[in-house]
């Protein structure tokens, strides 16, 4: 559905512009056949407002003219609606080129390297080799995840979402009907963040927790979008990288080097076991219930209790 609208949308642009008198919409409607096959006049005329209205969001400048019978007329002269001429140092074509090699996957490379040219053709010298100057580096973003394709169109198309989601702390996954609103890596995994409709709050939901297919529910969304989504800042919280107090834990000698990268305090006890004084955020329960029997929580009493909880969970599988 959406890429017959993106076809139709660039039909009109390119009637609109390809014209040199104003085009009526009933001169329109026989010449873009998705509007040939609108079943009525007004199933046509709110087509074509919402394509038009839908360019001009996009940055077309679409001129209205009344002829002298009074009919309307549309047309977008080419002249109003040309870029002007980019100008681009090596550094900054360096850092699009490199942008463009990022995306591996055969869909977002065609788009990037479409990008690419259409920048050459607006002004970008053709003996400026975006990639020589920084030829060793080798920008990689790797997508495994079969969600990501639909969740990315999602999020441009704001459209809603059901997938199923399993939790770490969790044996079987739980439909979740989210809002999407941006996807990003973050140490070699991708989030996304968005509006969860069951638990009326924001979430952010890792891909490779989502099973099966990603499924579209309908149209527009209940909860505004943020101007700016910090995925990452989120992400950050919600693995307990973002601590305001701190956690003691006990951990076995010579296990949880992970943990004890981070502790702030370690001091050795006699009986094959360390005691580590931790930064305590939100989400070091998962974390720790990763070490299995190789940790213990000491304090605060609610960490211990979540651990607890996680561990019962896993075990009633």
């Amino acid at each position: 559905m959406a890429i017959a609208k993106a076809e139709r949308l660039m039909n009109l642009a390119l009637c609109l512009l390809g014209t040199r008198r104003p085009l009526s919409k009933r001169e329109l409607r026989e010449s873009i056949e998705a509007y040939l096959e609108a079943g009525s006049d007004d199933s046509f005329n709110r087509m074509f407002e919402r394509d038009k209205d839908d360019l001009r969001e996009l940055g077309l400048v679409i001129e209205t003219v009344e002829n002298l019978d009074g009919e309307i007329g549309y047309l977008a002269r080419r002249d109003s609606n040309r870029l002007p001429p980019i100008t681009l140092d090596a550094e900054e074509a360096a850092a699009l080129g490199l942008a463009a090699k990022v995306w591996q996957q055969a869909r977002l490379a065609g788009a990037a390297s479409g990008a690419l040219q259409k920048l050459r053709a607006a002004g970008l010298p053709e003996e400026v080799d975006p990639y020589e100057a920084h030829g060793a580096l080798e920008p990689r973003i790797p997508v495994h995840e079969a969600a990501f394709e639909p969740l990315m169109l999602a999020c441009r198309d704001r459209r809603p979402v059901v997938f199923d989601y399993r939790k770490a702390s969790a044996a079987r996954p739980e439909p979740r009907h989210v809002e999407p609103w941006a996807l990003e890596c973050w140490r070699g995994h991708w989030y996304l963040a968005g509006f969860d409709r069951d638990r009326g709050a924001e979430r952010v939901f890792r891909l490779s927790r989502i099973t099966g297919k990603v499924r579209s529910r309908g149209t527009g969304f209940t909860a505004p979008v943020p101007d700016v989504v910090t995925v990452r800042e989120t992400v950050a919280s919600w693995a307990g990288e973002i601590a305001d107090r701190s956690a003691l834990i006990r951990l076995r000698s010579g296990a949880g080097y992970p943990l004890r990268a981070k502790a702030t305090k370690v001091r050795e006890l006699d009986d094959g076991w360390d005691e580590l004084e931790i930064p305590y955020g939100h989400g070091l329960d998962a974390w720790l219930v990763e070490f299995g029997p190789d940790v213990v929580v000491l304090e605060p009493a609610e960490l211990r209790a979540d651990v607890v909880d996680r561990l019962r969970a896993v075990a009633k599988g």
